[in-house]
């Protein structure tokens, strides 16, 4: 039970990255009809939005301490945060400490200009060119920005800690009424969960919810019928863009704590979340999150020591394996509409 339990809480970590990526992509297709490979970079640079907030508020100058000395009586030199000496010594240190918090209100107008950006400068002119050509160019620019962070921020891994207050870990088990089970799980993932279930509502809330995405999803449905009552439904769709960039960006933040920022992260769930996409249906929004949790939940329980043994490395390809299976039998995925991937 402990291990079932254990596996469970995994599968819902993994699986709330990929549902986060994966609605971005779908909300990009939904809309735009654009297969965009360039969203596992969005996904990175909100990652290094986090390290680079963390980074700026740790910015110090060198003082002198008299009251220490090094082994020759010479007292030391120290760095001096700037956030100590203008809000002092505890106040400053919290918010160093709660970087990556803080980073999700300065990821978001950063990812809202990258999405303009790319949709304005680049993605538009590819609105009515086949799939392949989309695929292409936006795999080019994702290496591009991956290249370009490795650039600025070196090759290696670079750890940015959760606040203090969420570096322990959670007895599930007293939770749950299981005492005798100890299922400790670190407090930041399941922030991250929780998190990941908020924004997922909150982007199935205002489209549901607001006039604005009732027209978005009216021009999903029959665009042009949209058009032809005078609304810009065009520019809702750029704007649905950078929602979609805020999205995969926010989960990069959150998830920083978690795998410490890297230049190839992005294309690490790049691929994976397409395949989340297909499996859910292709332009189904309910249905890449549903299917995200659950390849996620799949996926950790293919990682579990008693399975790779009797299955040797069934944990790498377990979620193609399921993909699969499902086009084979249902083309348009769990939940995609009729007609697509069905051609």
């Amino acid at each position: 039970m402990e291990a079932i339990l254990l596996q469970i809480l995994n599968g819902l970590d993994k699986g709330s990255a990929y549902a986060l990526i994966a609605l971005g992509l779908t909300l990009i297709f939904g809309t735009l009809g654009v297969v965009n490979f360039a969203h596992g970079a969005l996904f990175m640079i909100g990652a290094f939005s986090a390290v680079t907030l963390s980074r700026l508020l740790s910015t110090s100058y060198t003082v002198i301490d008299e009251s220490r000395t090094d082994f020759l009586g010479n007292p030391l030199k120290v760095e001096m945060p700037y956030l100590h000496d203008w809000f002092g010594p505890e106040f400053g240190q919290a918010i160093i400490n709660w970087s990556v918090p803080l980073a999700i209100l300065f990821s978001i107008p950063i990812m809202v200009a990258v999405g303009f950006a790319m949709e304005r400068g680049l993605i538009k002119h590819f609105y009515k060119r086949p799939h392949a050509d989309q695929i292409l160019v936006t795999f080019g620019l994702a290496i591009v920005l991956q290249e370009i962070v490795k650039a600025v921020y070196g090759a290696n891994p670079i750890p940015t800690p959760a606040p203090p207050a969420f570096s322990g870990s959670f007895d599930f088990g007293a939770l749950i009424g299981f005492d005798p089970l100890q299922i400790m799980y670190p407090y930041w993932r399941l922030v991250y969960f929780a998190f990941a279930i908020l924004i997922i509502g909150a982007v199935f809330a205002f489209l549901r919810f607001t006039t604005f995405g009732m027209v978005v999803r009216a021009g999903m449905a029959d665009r042009e019928t949209v058009g032809l009552l005078g609304i810009d439904i065009d520019k809702r769709f750029t704007i649905m863009f950078a929602i979609a960039a805020v999205v995969a960006g926010l989960a990069g933040v959150m998830y920083a704590p978690i795998n410490s920022p890297n230049y190839h992260m992005g294309m690490d769930f790049l691929v994976l979340s397409f395949v989340v996409v297909v499996v859910g249906g292709m332009g189904s929004l309910s249905g890449a999150v549903l299917a995200g949790f659950l390849l996620g939940i799949l996926e950790s329980f293919a990682s579990m020591a008693q399975v790779i043994e009797v299955v040797p490395g069934i944990n790498q390809i377990i979620i193609y394996l399921v993909a699969i299976l499902i086009l084979l039998t249902r083309p348009r995925g769990l939940m995609g509409r009729k007609g697509v991937m069905e051609e």
